[in-house]
This record gives C-alpha cells, structure tokens and sequence, in this order.
C-alpha cells in the first residue's frame, strides 16, 4: 500500500466505481480525501466507509457547472489548507454507432470527459504551481488509445484527455507537478449500464465485457503505485484489451483491420441485443 500520508487527494466521480475504489485506497494509505460527485447519498456512503468528516470532505457538484469551479477548488484546498492530487475521474461512456447518434450526444460527452476535467485542472493549476508540487491524475481509457465502436465520441473525449494531460506534463513538468494519464480498460463499474444510447437516453444495462473486468480495487492500487513510481502513462487492461494500444503504436494496420471485423462480425447487434 502506497503511504498517503498528510496528502490530500481530490476525486471527482468519487461515488462509485474507480472514483470511490480510489478514495478507500488513499485513505488506507493515511490521506484524506475531497468527494466530488452529483449523488450525495453515494457520496456519503463512501465518506463512511472512508472514515467519516475527519477523512472525507464532500463537495458534490456537475463537473459542467463552470461557474461554480473559483468557488468549489476555494472549499477544497481550505479544508486542510491544500490539494496534494487531482484526480479527473467523473465521465459518461456511449454505446451507439455514429449514425445513429445525435449530435447533442457528442456534446454531452466531450463536456463531461473532456471540456469538464480541463476546466478544473485549470482552476487548480495555479495553487499546485504556488505549492511547487502535486499530481494530476486523468482517468482516460484504452478508447482513448484506440478508435472503439460504439464509441465515437467516447473516443474522442478520451484521446482529448490524454493529448490534454501530455501536453500539460511537458509544460509543468519542472515545477515539481505530475501528470499520470490512465487508460484502463473494462473495469467493473456502471460505465456501460450509465452509458448513453444513440438518443441520449441512458442505457441501462451492462455487457459482458464489464461485467467481466477488473476489480475496481485493484485497479486503484494500480493507479496509487503508478503515481508513486513516477509514472506518465498506464494501461490497466488484460488479454487483447491490453495490447490494443501498442498494436496501435507499432501495427496500426493490424489494429484497424481487427475492430473493422469486430463490426462486420455483428459486434453492434451484439452490443444491442
């Protein structure tokens, strides 16, 4: 376990799945933990499981309520007097092909898992920056290393985010600030039954690839030691999930000739029925 002593981490989407896995992972480490989400009941029931107000501070709100970011990172670093870690964790996934996905879907998911954890890294940078040091942790996904169907706008959210956090990483890099990206791959979680269909409306049930994946805690530890190991970027995924990303890098061919079949051997219908 990765010693959090005296650390303040900020979680958003902390209420359940790798948001809340990571907060009880921190805390076990001796941290405390900021809680950001909307459902505040859920918010709460981590807080407990966490050790209650003297580890936890709730600070529930939309990641897309722009306006109230000055006040929200003002509450968050006064509680104890900083934020050690960033973690821009709260995202919404997508299970529809392209065509048959409205474009107000688009601009929901690349305002919450792209335009959202910009706007209150932003926001945060300056008191990581006057403190001289810090972390931000992006949580991405393998859909953001790799074009996925039935996920265009997942995809292009995500790859966003680890351009993003890249980037960011070479300009703060010499002022004691990191910059870990994370690409996991199927966590168990409620992404795909809280994903949204080609309308908008949610989707409402999980897939087998989810409901198969890694355990939310183990993928927190993961995340922790990448972090305390100085790490920039780390693929948490098994099997072909895993090696997409560097078949990506090194074979592209091979990797677009693999989901091109994926969808002509009925992957949507799959996904679908």
């Amino acid at each position: 376990m990765t010693d959090q002593s005296d650390k303040v981490a900020w979680i958003t989407g902390a209420s359940s799945g790798i948001g809340a896995a990571l907060a009880k992972e921190f805390v076990a480490g001796g941290g405390k933990t900021v809680l950001s989400g909307r459902n505040i009941g859920a918010l709460e029931d981590v807080a407990s499981d966490c050790g209650g107000s003297e580890r936890c501070f709730i600070l529930p709100f939309e990641v897309t309520d722009y306006a109230r970011i000055p006040a929200l990172v003002e509450k968050a670093t006064g509680w104890q007097g900083r934020v050690d870690v960033l973690v821009n964790n709260a995202g919404i996934s997508q299970r529809s092909l392209a065509h048959d996905t409205q474009f107000s879907v688009y601009q929901q998911i690349v305002e919450i898992d792209l335009l959202a954890p910009i706007a209150l890294t932003q926001a945060v940078l300056p008191a990581l920056l006057a403190q001289q040091s810090g972390a931000i942790i992006n949580i991405s996904s393998v859909a953001g290393k790799v074009g996925v169907p039935m996920r265009t706008a997942y995809c292009a959210a995500k790859h966003g985010l680890i351009g993003y956090g890249d980037a960011l990483r070479t300009e703060v890099a010499g002022q004691g600030i990191q910059v870990l990206n994370i690409a996991p791959g199927s966590v168990r979680t409620n992404v795909s039954r809280n994903a949204l269909s080609g309308d908008g409306s949610v989707r409402g049930k999980s897939d087998a690839a989810i409901d198969n994946g890694l355990d939310p805690a183990d993928v927190a530890r993961i995340i922790w030691d990448a972090l305390e190991d100085g790490k920039r970027e780390v693929v948490i995924a098994e099997g072909t999930e895993a090696s997409m990303p560097e078949l990506r890098a090194k074979e592209p061919d091979k990797l677009f000739d693999l989901m091109e079949a994926l969808v002509a051997g009925g992957y949507a219908q799959q996904m679908d029925g």
